[in-house]
């Protein structure tokens, strides 16, 4: 009797069936990861952005022309995300992060923070939750996909 060498065309198949299977759980999966670790540079810049307009609050007494360069507090700028300071005033501001959409990031992810430190998602990409109870008062970013923050 012949010793068999190699794989049956059905070994073959049934490798090819679970490899597939495999990447059709695992890459959405591994996106929706990828995407996470990106929103972290919108909290980490809106949170630090807070700090800077405190300390030109500090200085100042008034909001109204913050973010502007050669300031304590000059418009963030960021690899996945794009900043804009709206609502400025005397004793307000809001800055909001928009996704940019060519660095993996849908431009459908928006976040803001406020001179209350009331922190909002104003939007998330498809398939995303929003949180489930968005108010001023209790306000979050959003971190997962289920909505949760």
């Amino acid at each position: 009797m012949r010793k068999a060498l190699g794989f049956t065309l059905i070994e073959l198949l049934v490798t090819v069936a679970v490899v597939a299977i495999l990447t059709a759980i695992a890459l959405p999966a591994y996106k929706d990861y990828v995407i996470r670790g990106k929103l972290a540079e919108a909290y980490s810049t809106l949170g630090a952005q807070r700090v800077k307009m405190e300390q030109y609050y500090q200085d100042v007494r008034d909001y109204t022309n913050a973010c502007t360069a050669n300031t304590v507090a000059p418009l963030p700028t960021g690899t996945y995300f794009t900043y804009v300071c709206g609502n400025l005033g005397p004793n307000t501001y809001t800055v909001t992060a928009t996704g940019i959409p060519n660095q993996g990031v849908p431009n459908t992810f928006i976040f803001s923070i406020d001179q209350n430190n009331n922190k909002q998602t104003v939007s998330v990409a498809p398939g995303w939750t929003m949180p489930p109870s968005q108010t001023a008062a209790s306000g979050c970013w959003v971190r997962t996909k289920g909505g949760l923050c």
